[in-house]
């Protein structure tokens, strides 16, 4: 089997605009439905929680290119991405 696909390229975080990096973060806590326990937490904090991830390397911004979407995944998922770069 031939697998061309790329692995998602790393984009450090602080590469992106504030209103880049703000409007990747809102887009995670929205499709991840980010769940806080009894704490309520406004959409401005819950924003800050994941910069503060960023910034502490327990998520990271990766971009798909076949796909040309970006997302953030945490330190848990990156470790079970396949790391493909060892097949060439």
């Amino acid at each position: 089997m031939n697998d061309d696909s790329q692995p998602p390229i790393e984009i450090p975080f602080d590469q992106l605009t504030a209103e880049a990096l703000r409007g990747v973060a809102e887009a995670f806590v929205l499709r991840e439905g980010t769940e806080y326990g009894f704490q309520d937490y406004s959409m401005d904090q819950k924003v800050e929680h994941v910069v503060d991830q960023l910034k502490r390397g327990d998520a990271r911004i990766l971009f798909d290119a076949p796909t040309e979407s970006i997302g953030i995944v945490t330190k848990h998922e990156l470790n079970v991405i396949p790391d493909n770069s060892q097949d060439q």
